[in-house]
């Protein structure tokens, strides 16, 4: 299903506001120290990260939890609402060996952190969980030993109850000229070829999440965004986190500037932070957060 809600904003950009301009600081001040220790592969390699983010909760005023695996450890902050059921929020600090991963994915789990912080002192009706997942990148890739397979697993025989699942996974590079943007094969005629878009990407049973998040994204931001949801036949739909939580029959889509389809430094060493553009990922984030606040309401 390719119809989305509202319409994608079209043509130059508002001047960014002040709020804006802040939170594009704080984004490239996350990715920055993300990124200061090389790739994050190994529990080894991951600890640095892991531990910055829980500083950074710790900061914000949340007692984040850590889910230890063999392949890294999750780390959660968790705002308790009035019903039982939860919106997670998600991102991935592992990288492949040899990228500091900048885009892929610092840049999500800085927008994750942004989100954290901007809603650490509301309460919402749904409990809003923000989640950050160890081993996303092969060889965990689509596979048991996911971080969020883990998390998502444990969430399941707990009998909890997942409202929406939103996959943050590389949202920080932009570029607006004529046919940077590809896509899968029969994706092209149906959207932009300009890659200055955000997008949301869901399977067929996640159609009515993708729907209202672009809806919501729409009506309230100013910045150019496309939707799909489309049958899990089509691999790419799944290339994040939000598989593990497809695997247990829960909704959940994929925020992501469609990194391998437009961002040339994607899995290598020039993943780095000066190559993203935070002013735009900033309008991103801030659009997440009507994103998290429509979702977390009802």
């Amino acid at each position: 299903m390719l119809a989305m809600s509202g319409r994608s904003w079209r043509g130059p950009l508002p001047p960014l506001t002040e709020s804006q301009r802040v939170l594009a600081a704080g984004l490239r001040h996350d990715v920055v120290a993300l990124t200061a220790n090389g790739p994050r592969r190994v529990p080894e390699t991951l600890a640095p990260a892991a531990a910055y983010i829980e500083r950074e909760l710790l900061a914000a005023g949340y007692k984040p939890a850590r889910q230890r695996t063999s392949e890294g450890d999750n780390i959660e902050a968790e705002l308790r609402g009035d019903s039982n059921e939860i919106v997670i929020v998600g991102a991935h600090y592992d990288t492949v060996d040899e990228a500091p991963g900048a885009d892929d994915n610092a840049s999500g789990v800085a927008g994750c952190l942004a989100l954290a912080r901007r809603l650490a002192r509301t309460h919402p009706h749904r409990t809003l969980r923000f989640l950050f997942f160890a081993a996303e990148e092969p060889p965990n890739f689509k596979s048991a030993s996911m971080g969020s397979y883990a998390y998502a697993k444990r969430c399941h025989e707990r009998g909890e109850t997942i409202a929406a699942m939103l996959s943050v996974e590389s949202i920080g590079y932009y570029d607006a000229r004529p046919r940077s943007q590809l896509y899968p094969p029969f994706f092209a005629p149906f959207f932009p070829s300009t890659g200055d878009f955000i997008a949301f990407a869901g399977n067929s049973g996640s159609r009515a999440l993708v729907r209202r998040c672009v809806g919501a994204f729409r009506a309230q931001t100013r910045f150019p965004s496309e939707g799909a949801a489309v049958p899990e036949l089509v691999e790419e739909i799944g290339w994040s986190d939000q598989w593990s939580f497809w695997q247990f029959g829960w909704p959940a889509l994929m925020v992501t500037d469609t990194a391998p389809f437009r961002n040339p430094h994607y899995h290598t060493a020039g993943d780095t932070p000066e190559t993203l553009d935070y002013e735009r990922t900033a309008r991103v984030v801030e659009g997440l957060i009507t994103v998290t606040n429509a979702l977390v309401a009802a």
